[in-house]
């Protein structure tokens, strides 16, 4: 019974020293991220004739100022504004009010033969923001700070 207590406390202790509150700092900054179902890159047919709403996205916690978020469209060698694609969001920033999550940029494509020997693919890229804060995924590689059109 005795040998049993002692074990009991030395694995206690053992389980009291192994948890160290220290070694997970939880990540807390706020972001901004762009994606089309969790993806970075997506498919467009030169057939496609519609305007749909890209979202820029906005995590962390509740914000009571206004947040300014920059972003540049840019366009492979292959597609031309007017002809291939039209973006009808004209202004180059976008406001987040508090507690606003996420806004649209509005793309209209039109249909469009392709050349496939060019570069046919339109970005959008998120630039920065006011508040300076991260720009993509937390992590090295900013993941999702970028939404990549492909049109084919």
């Amino acid at each position: 019974m005795k040998k049993n207590k002692i074990i009991y406390c030395l694995l206690l202790a053992l389980l009291l020293v192994a948890c160290n509150k220290d070694e997970m700092t939880a990540y807390d900054n706020p972001f901004f991220y762009t994606h089309v179902q969790n993806a970075s890159e997506v498919r467009v047919a030169a057939n496609r004739n519609e305007t749909v709403d890209y979202k820029i996205y906005f995590s962390g916690k509740r914000q009571f100022e206004a947040i300014t978020v920059d972003y540049q469209v840019v366009a492979g060698d292959g597609l031309i504004e007017g002809v291939d694609y039209e973006v009808v969001s004209t202004a180059r920033s976008l406001t987040f009010n508090p507690g606003v999550i996420e806004m649209p940029i509005a793309i209209r494509w039109l249909p469009h033969a392709i050349d496939e020997a060019k570069d046919n693919s339109l970005t959008i890229q998120i630039t920065g923001n006011s508040k300076n804060y991260t720009v993509g995924l937390p992590g090295p590689d900013a993941l999702q700070s970028a939404l990549k059109f492909i049109k084919f």
